[in-house]
């Protein structure tokens, strides 16, 4: 299975002695990119465990688009290469400085500036998934030259990424974990450009033999410390959401001795000493430019409509739904199953609920005869909706200045209006204490071998191995089972902390 990951991969002997191409887009002579509506499907295909030829240039063929459209894109990186660690620090700073406006606001009573409630946050976190699943996916590919010096910054970037093994530090595991706990599906169909990200992360990953100026540059911009990460955490944790993903990622980009600050020098070791270090650099700034396209943070934060949210997620349940009601039931004299041969309905079959008396928008949510359909004891409806789900029309029964108190649908007892909801920290704290467990505790509980466990990739791994010939062939199944398809899984965990402990 490993063996045959990435074949078509040069090898790095191979790659050696070729040159980087001159412009900073590839030749103009490759199939258009991914149209409207196959975004996804790129990033599927991408993100297989043994990508093809046909994928990767479909991804080469993306980048060169992105590329040409980010040349218009406004770049702040310094005049000189040199200049970057000063860059660097004012840029951290400026953050800081924005966070501690922000905590300052907060403090004198302002209300949340990202989540209106915790619906809001959820949609967020579904909405990122994307592009968190894959997270550091760009530097994969400078795995396989793990000889050179030059790139130890970019390979520790990458292994860091991936926990070092650690299955409570890898992040997509952190991530997947964190989605899980809160019944949102990776496997969710969302809106084309919110994988483009995704996909420009992996395809980056696939092509660096041909992109490494621009993986720089990407890499570059993409482990600053930005104050929408620091709002995130602040905003998530106050919601009773686990910030651990976000909070990680602010102190490993810190600019003293993280990622940003490696970034920071993994432009200077590359910079070409024989050849144009201009051109480099422009590519460079090229890449840097790639670090904000599709959809950011917090262009996704402002696109969320509840109503909107709500009147989808009825018509797509709408589909389940038809046919599995009993005629006796009728909305404004229409039969449910009638309402729902409708999808495009939803919303004036909203309003009829409403209207009559179903849903009582702007009271609590255990006051509407439809969420007990959906809730408590012997609810009739129980586990058609996810968490998600739920969350999301508890949120809107209670309407926005109701649900702002971050309420989960399923908080027992329900809080008291205008009572403040315990931070996810505080309430982990207090579980910790009732439980009887110390930090000790919980670091032990967290450090479970993932060798132990029984997973047939895993088994092939350590069975391939230890067939393997010589430190270059051991090394190369590693790099394959570190790939973003894999590095989060028990064999992906496994090949990281061999990686680590084979060393060069």
């Amino acid at each position: 299975m490993f063996a045959a990951a990435h074949e078509w991969r040069p090898s790095p002997a191979d790659s050696a002695s070729r040159s980087l191409p001159a412009s900073p887009l590839p030749p103009r002579n490759l199939p258009p990119p991914s149209t409207e509506g196959k975004v996804r499907q790129l990033y599927e295909r991408l993100l297989a465990a043994s990508p093809d030829e046909a994928a990767r240039l479909d991804g080469y063929a993306f980048l060169a688009h992105a590329l040409e459209q980010a040349q218009t894109e406004a770049c702040d990186l310094p005049e000189m290469p040199q200049d970057l660690s000063a860059w660097m620090h004012h840029s951290a700073q400026l953050a800081s400085a924005k966070y501690r406006s922000y905590l300052a606001e907060r403090k004198a009573g302002q209300p949340r500036r990202y989540f209106k409630n915790r619906a809001h946050a959820l949609y967020f976190l579904r909405a990122v998934a994307p592009t968190k699943l894959v997270d550091g996916a760009w530097l994969h590919g400078v795995l396989a030259h793990w000889r050179n010096p030059r790139f130890a910054d970019l390979i520790a970037t990458y292994v860091e990424e991936l926990g070092e093994g650690r299955p409570d530090k890898n992040h997509v595991l952190l991530y997947r974990r964190l989605m899980t706990t809160h019944g949102l599906s990776p496997a969710d169909a969302l809106p084309d450009d919110f994988y483009t990200q995704g996909v420009l992360q992996l395809a980056l990953g696939l092509n660096v033999e041909d992109f490494l100026p621009e993986v720089i540059g990407f890499n570059l911009g993409y482990e600053q410390l930005p104050l929408h990460l620091l709002i995130t955490a602040y905003e998530l944790n106050e919601l009773g959401i686990d910030p651990y993903y976000f909070t990680l990622h602010v102190t490993v980009d810190n600019a003293d001795s993280g990622h940003a600050r490696r970034a920071v020098q993994a432009v200077l070791d590359n910079l070409p000493r024989l050849g144009s270090p201009d051109d480099f650099w422009r590519r460079v700034q090229s890449g840097f430019r790639l670090s904000n396209a599709g959809t950011g943070t917090t262009e996704v934060i402002a696109g969320f409509d509840i109503e909107r949210e709500v009147t989808r997620l009825f018509a797509r349940k709408s589909a389940t739904g038809l046919g599995a009601h009993s005629d006796y039931c009728r909305v404004a004299g229409r039969s449910v199953n009638d309402w729902l041969g409708q999808p495009e309905g939803m919303p004036a079959f909203l309003a009829a609920l409403e209207q009559a008396g179903w849903i009582k928008r702007g009271a609590p949510a255990s006051e509407s005869r439809f969420w007990k359909l959906l809730q408590g004891e012997k609810a009739e409806m129980f586990g058609v909706f996810s968490p998600y789900e739920l969350q999301l029309v508890h949120d809107w029964i209670r309407g926005d200045a109701g649900s702002a108190d971050g309420q989960a649908h399923d908080d027992e007892p329900a809080l008291l209006a205008g009572q403040r909801r315990a931070s996810f920290r505080a309430r982990a704290r207090l579980a910790q204490r009732q439980a009887g467990l110390t930090g000790l505790d919980q670091l032990h509980l967290l450090d479970v071998s993932q060798d132990e466990l029984l997973d047939a990739d895993l088994q092939a791994l350590q069975a391939e191995l230890a067939a393997a010939d010589g430190l270059a062939g051991r090394k190369q199944l590693l790099v394959q089972a570190m790939s973003p398809a894999l590095h989060w899984t028990p064999a992906g965990l496994h090949a990281t902390r061999q990686f680590l402990r084979l060393g060069s």
